[in-house]
């Protein structure tokens, strides 16, 4: 082990690490290069500049920063929608990466890293699902070895499958022998698969010959890094592009702090959401600034790098300066890599997205899996960029379906205790006789407040001999104007039919929420427990006996 100044410690396993994700990050680069219709050096400068920048910037001991296969594929679709020739798509491509790395830095000045929550898991699991799909089936025509075309992911399975009279043999065989080569290797994490395979690869396409038989080879990689400029295009497009970059963003950061925050729960690791942010803002633009594409932490790399026994942030240093090292000497062997087995690489890569497993679990527990499925769908059928879309607004339908109709409890005694519980729950709690305390599930705002009072007034009335009503408000932190009114006309209306209204758990900040608002004797009518409340009624109630 040894020292680099005060910001990280080398430990030989970093070496060996960084080198083992290195041979993944070649082949990977290459094809995300290809899925987002850019020249591969692009997605390598990216890798490079991106792994180095994190570092300085970043605190997961485990993230791979580098090109995606989401963020490969919402570019490419981003770059489908936008006017304009190869020139100038490509150059619309650099500002894409340079807008999402300032929107990075913005949202961690303005500590937005909350933003993620507006992505649930059960839709990002269902996105993953569908985009892993739509990639697999994407890298078919390369390993097959048949240019195929289609207008969605059904005509395109169709075309591929209608064709499969005109498949190559010879680079069915490359393919089928190469993923199944790293589907076993996996099973061996100390061993560097993906490196092995590229590897065998270079040397099978030299020995044999297979471009000669009709086997598509990566060809030469030129590193030319040129300083950035505008491309010449229209408002339009850039209006365009910075519509689309959002989405680009987001599923770039939901991926990247999945795939960080998981690994660092699997280890007692803490990390800061905001400063991870900026991080990849700065990785974002360090990638920009050499023509490359979007980077984050990619599932594959960031568990590859754990499995190869990371230790610190130096593995991802090893990994960038190995990546180089591998492009400026090896470049000549490089070209001789066999297209199938970049194909192979990025499918087996992904096939951990294909376990149905998690989505399965959601419809044991009878929560989101509709939410999940259709987020696969949507990936499937509208596409990738509008199925994030359509993801996002999922997520967004289910919060507030959720929280517009929560469940309301009716509380009881448990025992001779102060503890109040839900009736319908335990059958011990014993309900106070004129009294009926009620407990809202969710806060209340705008979407849910009168939905709730309404339902409360109703029982209420329903009851005969009911003489006051306690509402517990431990769930709520905090009221909008809408919830502060609901609130008025409900306790009004429970006044006008001579119910008492009674509050307990009132937070602070309701609390003078509800005196500045001009609700009548806050001070007296609201308690501090449940408890409290009932005992306040009954005092008020045995003071003024109802006639």
């Amino acid at each position: 082990m040894t020292k680099l100044g005060s910001w990280f410690v080398v430990d030989k396993a970093d070496l060996v690490a960084g080198i083992s994700v290195a041979g993944l990050m070649l082949p990977e680069a290459v094809a995300y290069a290809g899925i987002a219709g850019l020249p591969p050096h692009r997605a390598i400068l990216a890798g490079i500049a991106g792994c180095l920048i994190y570092t300085i910037f970043g605190r997961s001991r485990f993230a791979i920063i580098s090109p995606t296969s989401s963020s490969a594929a919402i570019l490419a679709a981003t770059l489908a929608v936008v006017p304009g020739d190869v020139t100038v798509k490509t150059g619309l491509a650099t500002v894409a990466v340079a807008l999402a790395g300032a929107l990075f830095v913005v949202a961690a000045l303005l500590r937005l890293g909350g933003i993620t929550g507006f992505i649930s898991r059960p839709v990002l699991r269902g996105f993953a699902l569908g985009l892993a799909i739509t990639i697999i089936l994407h890298q078919l025509p390369i390993l097959v070895g048949v240019p195929v075309q289609g207008s969605n992911i059904f005509t395109y399975a169709a075309a591929l499958f209608g064709a499969i009279l005109q498949w190559n043999p010879i680079s069915v065989a490359v393919g089928v022998v190469a993923l199944t080569a790293l589907l076993l290797l996996k099973r061996i994490p100390s061993i560097p698969g993906a490196f092995l395979v590229l590897a065998v690869g270079i040397f099978a396409s030299y020995l044999f010959g297979l471009e000669a038989h009709g086997v598509k080879l990566v060809g030469t990689i030129e590193i030319l890094p040129q300083w950035p400029s505008l491309p010449d295009a229209g408002w339009t497009s850039y209006s365009r592009l910075v519509q689309f970059t959002v989405p680009l963003v987001l599923i770039l950061f939901a991926e990247s702090w999945g795939t960080m925050r998981a690994l660092a729960l699997r280890y007692g690791e803490t990390l800061e959401v905001n400063r991870e942010l900026g991080a990849l803002g700065a990785a974002n633009i360090a990638s920009a600034l050499v023509q490359g594409m979007p980077v984050g932490a990619g599932f594959s790399a960031g568990f590859a790098s754990e499995a190869a026994g990371a230790k610190t942030r130096a593995t991802t240093v090893f990994a960038a300066i190995g990546l180089a090292i591998l492009i400026a000497c090896a470049g000549p062997l490089v070209a001789l890599l066999p297209e199938p087995v970049l194909a192979a690489v990025v499918i087996a890569a992904l096939t951990h997205a294909l376990d149905p497993s998690p989505i399965l679990r959601l419809r044991r527990l009878h929560r989101d899996f509709y939410v999940a499925l259709g987020a696969a769908i949507g990936v499937l059928i509208f596409g990738v960029l509008n199925g994030m879309l359509l993801a996002i607004a999922l997520s967004l339908a289910a919060m507030m379906h959720r929280l517009a109709s929560p469940y309301v409890a009716r509380l009881g005694r448990l025992g001779d205790s102060h503890n109040f519980v839900d009736v319908s729950r335990h059958d011990e709690a014993s309900e106070t006789a004129g009294i009926a305390v009620w407990r809202p599930g969710e806060t209340l705002f705008f979407g849910n407040a009168d939905t709730i009072f309404g339902e409360i007034l109703s029982r209420s009335h329903s009851e005969a001999g009911m003489r006051a009503v306690v509402l517990s408000l431990e769930e709520s932190f905090d009221l909008d104007s809408t919830a502060m009114d609901a609130l008025m006309e409900f306790d009004g209306a429970m006044r006008r039919t001579g119910i008492r209204l009674q509050f307990a758990r009132v937070h602070d900040r309701v609390r003078d929420l509800m005196t500045v608002a001009g609700v009548a004797d806050v001070a007296n009518r609201c308690s501090f427990s449940v408890d409290d409340a009932v005992a306040a009624v009954k005092s008020t109630l045995e003071a003024s006996p109802k006639s």
